[in-house]
């Protein structure tokens, strides 16, 4: 039993003698990166040329106008933030 004990000793001490040869590790972290997307600029609103004197028609196709301006520019925010992802 006692020869037993000594050999596991010098086997377990042989183990921790054997000097291990460093390996590089690859880390990927990610790296917070600035978006470079051009500013979107916003229209030139078709309601801001209305003059209280305008006809009905005249304000309700130029609301229209907007309403459609409004929906693209929106599209166009919308995709500058897709970019950034």
């Amino acid at each position: 039993m006692t020869r037993l004990l000594l050999g596991l000793c010098l086997l377990f001490a042989g183990c921790a003698a054997s000097p291990t040869t460093p390996r590089p590790v690859r880390v990927e972290v990610p790296l917070i990166v600035p978006c470079r997307v051009p500013d979107v600029r916003p229209p030139s609103w078709a309601g801001a040329t209305l003059k209280a004197g305008d006809s009905l028609q005249a304000k309700v196709r130029a609301l229209l106008a907007e309403r459609r301006q409004r929906q693209g520019y929106e599209l166009e925010l919308q995709a500058a933030l897709r970019a950034c992802r």
